[in-house]
């Protein structure tokens, strides 16, 4: 059995802080460790299979084979379908491989992008890999997904019918890498039929990590091929599409032109020729299928090219290899949007100063709690995640003055394992100036604050895009950034990403884990009446009997949403006050929970301003605090998810408990940690408190 989530989090959060994460340290996606399965499978003389992602019919998944046609996939290895399979055949190029049976025209126009780029590429595909020494029919590859990178393995069965792949094959029979590194993309989105359609933006973040920018060709300014041309001299990747045909045409329809309709294309180069006298500025591109070209001015068989100077003429390749030429102007009139992704932020930002820093922030819009939406309505709105960002006095370069010195990336990442079911929520943030007068506080800033602040900056629009993204030049001074969804209530994990080119810092103004403010009250008065009426014969009280004294006592007057305390809710709050560990409470420990559960009853009752006799998860944070403790935004979500019940409601029963094994736990570590800021616990200490103190199943 796996680890909890949560505790899978926090030893994430800290491989984090230790550099897990970074290409040469990467995450094990699925947990499974490359190298560790390879020595298993050489010692037992083993072929690697797959069984997270088997070779079966459910990892191909439904669409891109009739029905008919799965039943007829033979799962093969490369040895078995060619006498001498080889990963790589004299180097890695965007001509090695044809686009199988799968709409993925998007994942292989970013792999075409990718072999520009020898060093990401030898990254992402591994390239010491090979089928003669040391093999055991394993691969791995390496993907950044949502701001880690992580390390994906595979087996090397491929999907075949009579013979032949399915799916991307290479013009070289027996050159394997675009295959494996198709298979391993597709265990990654959750099957090859999760790859079916795409925006090409997805797969260059996905190979690079790094910033990118779409420019809609329609709104494109003058300073569009300047971008292209600094990127091009950069470490970059570019890719572009074509508008979609009139409702009712099929996709993928072949135009007079040459071009396809809805179809993801890579850009392979710019240049400048010189015609006639005249100078005028090319985009290269290249179609994925291997070949269908553009057939018009500056294609290969355009007759332009014979008026172009000498040294100009090297650029004209008459190859129907799916490469072509075309103006910049119809470039700009023929395909909708380009995709730039480049390591260097001042290529996106037109700038000269290579001095940008870079913060990741992880995050979640959680039902009832941190789900916000949009600044429509302020009060909700104020539930977002927040975060504090410092932008510092710094030297710059003096012709960047004018140009932008802060880019606001925002991702967001859908809880669905399979990409199709994943839904891309419309997303936004908005970005405010902190006044002096507030710059102190440390909380989250309430809707008062939004009514009387306005914004500073924020995304053009809410869009349902997997990533938004913006520049801003913004004087030193504090900021708030408050990233949203555009519909409240709407789940889902984000990534916050601050590119500057001052110094930044940037914290999460939710603060951190949870803070008592202040204890519950003690009551040493110990005439407590009912204390008799249901403790034993040995004056203690069990956790049937405390079921019973709570169920008859502590509702009365109210209205009462449940069934009451349950024996296990009981059971687990006799561990929690039992001083004695005896299983059993004496009166004075009966008496100190008893006036706890009746001071929490009243601040519970107080924020059920409904009267439904349960709490929202909008007003669990209010009736934390009035309980003695501030929660973070990540704290609080934790909270909502383990107490909240399948409609976004938290009883009286689980709030005290709650609030009662907060209270227990913080002063538990607390006294632990007494002897410094570090403590360790044994595999021992660990099992005692999570079994004694934290055992609930309370739903």
């Amino acid at each position: 059995m796996p680890a909890p989530g949560v505790c899978l989090n926090i030893l994430s959060e800290r491989n984090l802080k230790d550099g897990q994460g970074s290409p040469i340290n990467p995450e094990r996606f699925l947990d499974q460790d490359f190298h560790q399965l390879k020595r298993f499978c050489l010692k037992e003389r083993l072929r690697f299979r797959d069984n997270l992602f088997p070779p079966e019919m459910k990892s191909i998944g439904f669409g891109p084979l009739k029905r008919e046609e799965l039943w007829k996939v033979v799962w093969k290895r490369p040895h078995e379908l060619v006498p001498n399979p080889v990963y790589i055949v004299q180097g890695t190029s965007r001509f090695d491989f044809l686009q199988g049976r799968l709409g993925n025209c998007w994942f292989l126009a970013s792999v075409g992008a990718l072999t520009f780029q020898k060093r990401i590429m030898k990254q992402v595909i591994q390239d010491e890999q090979n089928f003669t020494v040391d093999y055991a029919g394993i691969f791995h590859f390496k993907f950044w997904r949502f701001g880690s990178w992580v390390d994906v393995v595979i087996d090397d069965k491929l999907p075949t019918i009579d013979g032949r792949l399915v799916f991307v094959q290479s013009k070289t029979p027996n050159e394997f890498w675009p295959a494996l590194l198709e298979k391993a993309y597709a265990k990654v989105c959750g099957s090859y039929a999760d790859m079916d359609a795409g925006n090409i933006s997805e797969a260059l973040m996905d190979f690079t990590g790094g910033p990118h920018v779409t420019i809609k060709l329609s709104e494109a300014s003058d300073k569009l091929w300047d971008t292209m041309r600094r990127a091009s001299q950069s470490e970059y990747l570019m890719g572009c599409g074509t508008p979609g045909g009139q409702a009712g045409l099929i996709q993928n329809n072949v135009l007079p032109n040459g071009l396809v309709e809805m179809h993801a294309y890579t850009v392979t180069g710019v240049t400048e020729v010189v015609w006639r006298g005249r100078p005028v500025k090319l985009v290269r591109i290249f179609n994925p299928w291997g070949q269908g070209e553009w057939n018009r001015d500056w294609s290969d068989r355009s007759p332009l090219w014979e008026f172009v100077r000498p040294e100009d003429q090297k650029h004209k390749v008459v190859l129907d290899n799916g490469e072509f030429w075309m103006s910049m102007e119809d470039f700009c009139k023929n395909f909708s949007d380009v995709d730039v992704c480049c390591s260097d932020v001042n290529v996106l930002a037109g700038s000269h100063s290579s001095s940008w820093k870079t913060e990741v922030h992880k995050g979640q819009w959680v039902t009832g709690t941190t789900a916000g939406g949009c600044p429509n309505d302020l009060e909700s709105f104020s539930k977002n995640p927040q975060f504090r960002v410092t932008l510092k006095e710094t030297v710059e370069d003096p012709r960047d003055e004018g140009s932008p010195n802060l880019l606001v990336s925002l991702i967001q990442k859908s809880h669905k394992r399979n990409r199709h079911l994943a839904t891309n929520f419309h997303i936004g943030f908005n970005i405010y100036e902190v006044p002096a007068h507030l710059k102190d506080q440390r909380e989250k800033f309430p809707a008062s604050f939004f009514r009387n602040t306005r914004f500073v900056g924020k995304n053009e629009a809410f869009i349902n895009a997997r990533e938004i993204m913006e520049f801003f030049r913004f004087k030193a001074g504090e900021y708030l950034i408050v990233p949203s969804t555009f519909q409240p209530n709407e789940a889902s994990s984000f990534l916050l990403t601050v590119y500057s080119k001052t110094e930044a810092v940037i914290e999460d103004s939710s603060g951190y884990g949870i803070t008592r403010t202040k204890m519950i009250p003690r009551d040493t008065d110990d005439s407590f009446q009912l204390f008799l009426q249901y403790a034993d014969k040995y004056g203690e009280v069990d956790a049937e009997q405390l079921q019973k004294l709570l169920n008859e006592n502590l509702y009365a007057g109210h209205s009462q949403k449940t069934t009451g305390f349950s024996l296990d809710l009981c059971k687990s709050m006799v561990a929690l006050m039992d001083l004695s560990v005896t299983g059993r409470l004496s009166e004075f420990e009966c008496l100190r929970l008893w006036k706890r559960a009746v001071f929490l009853k009243d601040i519970f009752y107080g924020m059920d301003v409904s009267h439904t006799g349960s709490l929202s998860l909008n007003e669990l944070r209010n009736a934390l605090k009035a309980s003695g403790f501030v929660l973070s935004d990540s704290m609080l979500n934790l909270m909502a998810l383990r107490y909240g019940d399948a409609g976004g409601e938290i009883t009286l029963e689980n709030f005290v408990v709650l609030i009662l094994r907060m209270d227990c736990m913080a002063k538990t570590f607390k006294r632990l940690a007494a002897g410094g800021r570090n403590m360790m616990l044994g595999e021992n200490e660990v099992m005692f408190l999570n079994k004694y103190f934290m055992h609930q199943n309370s739903k």
